[in-house]
């Protein structure tokens, strides 16, 4: 007689080895009601880098950001200051801004009713406004959104009471490094952008961030990768060691895809930051990649449970943008790593809903750092 499973039941899960830790289960990963408290719990309540601080390049230019469940307008006033509006109007909740990015030249104005607000954020003119002489300008002007300029990006929190910007993200980069003087000598905030590519990836943003964070996986999917960093191929990402940057191999003059001559080096970086590579996750959506000739900065931005955008930049000294030099050499080695891990995570998506997947996977030695990213989520969004 043929028995068949139950299975509408989860079976009991049976206890896991020691070199194994689960990881999240499947609806982690699918369930919109997680997918909502993560806007809420992280993305509305947490920094966020949103734009590059040399993209708003005069007074009236603007980026529009989706933040969370919040589309954010991020623009330079008439003092160079920058700022950071919830993209609604006051009077009857239109969007202002439809546009990624653009520039006007003293004011934004509804298309609806032609409320129009000075860069500050303040209520300048409405049709009959001044038959209405009771109405506070700065009340009814656009609400404003906290923030930050850090490593040459805009970093916006759209909490009423934002967190300390330096024991979140600064703080992200010490535990990573072990200090702040090692970014530093980079001077990203100084640097030019070389090159930009988006990504629009079939995945939760959640299977992007455990990608990024371990290297088990490298051997097996990343093939130039491992040719430049040889010890990648043994499974241990840069990440799993504070402080630790992965060495170049010894044939290999440049973080390029045939291992061949970088750019100019920044001048400010220590000896024994030369020829290694130190990746560094900040939480919860930037990923920064430090070479000794150039900086790649990843930006994820969640649109639903199973789709995600990410904004890569390749940042050079300005002289090496300036000058016109073919940098395909080494944007073409990290553009190939995101396809590959891009289509790792989207070939992990649908498998979240799977009943195999109903109590999660499990996480070997060198992954068990994700660990720790999986009970920072939980305490942020189950807390």
């Amino acid at each position: 007689m043929t028995t068949i499973p139950d299975t509408t039941a989860p079976a009991t899960p049976l206890p896991l080895p020691e070199s194994l830790i689960s990881t999240l289960p499947g609806r982690y990963y699918t369930d919109p009601a997680i997918f909502e408290l993560e806007q809420e719990k992280i993305f509305e309540e947490l920094w966020i880098c949103a734009v590059r601080a040399a993209d708003l390049d005069k007074p009236g230019a603007f980026r529009t950001v989706q933040i969370g469940r919040e589309s954010v307008i991020v623009t330079r006033t008439r003092t160079g200051a920058i700022k950071a509006y919830l993209n609604v109007c006051a009077h009857r909740g239109a969007r202002i801004c439809m546009e990624d990015k653009g520039e006007v030249k003293r004011s934004f104005q509804c298309p609806y009713h032609a409320w129009t607000y000075d860069l500050d954020g303040k209520l300048i003119a409405a049709p009959n406004l001044t038959k209405m002489p009771d109405i506070d300008r700065v009340r009814y002007g656009l609400s404003p959104v906290a923030v930050e300029e850090w490593l040459g990006y805009v970093w916006v929190n759209l909490s009423d009471n934002p967190a300390s910007f330096d024991t979140t993200v600064v703080q992200d980069i010490r535990d990573r490094l072990g200090d702040v003087e090692s970014i530093d000598r980079y001077k990203i905030e100084d640097l030019g952008l070389g090159r930009r590519v988006s990504y629009d990836v079939k995945a939760n943003w959640k299977l992007i961030i455990e990608n990024f964070m371990e290297c088990y996986h490298c051997a097996t999917i990343h093939p130039e990768l491992t040719e430049v960093l040889p010890e990648f191929a043994d499974g241990y990402a840069a990440q799993y060691y504070v402080g630790h940057g992965a060495e170049f191999g010894e044939s290999v003059r440049g973080f390029t895809l045939d291992g061949s001559e970088g750019h100019d080096a920044f001048p400010g970086i220590a000896p024994e930051q030369d020829r290694r590579y130190y990746a560094i996750t900040v939480r919860p959506q930037v990923f920064v990649n430090l070479v000794p000739d150039h900086v790649i900065i990843h930006r994820m931005y969640p649109l639903a449970a199973d789709r995600t955008l990410v904004e890569c930049d390749w940042l050079y000294l300005p002289g090496v943008v300036a000058s016109g030099r073919d940098l395909q050499h080494s944007v073409e080695l990290f553009h190939r790593v995101n396809l590959q891990d891009f289509e790792a995570c989207e070939r992990c998506q649908p498998a979240m809903s799977s009943r195999k997947y109903r109590d999660g996977g499990v996480l070997v030695g060198s992954e068990h750092h994700i660990g720790i990213f999986h009970d920072w989520l939980k305490n942020r969004i189950e807390g």
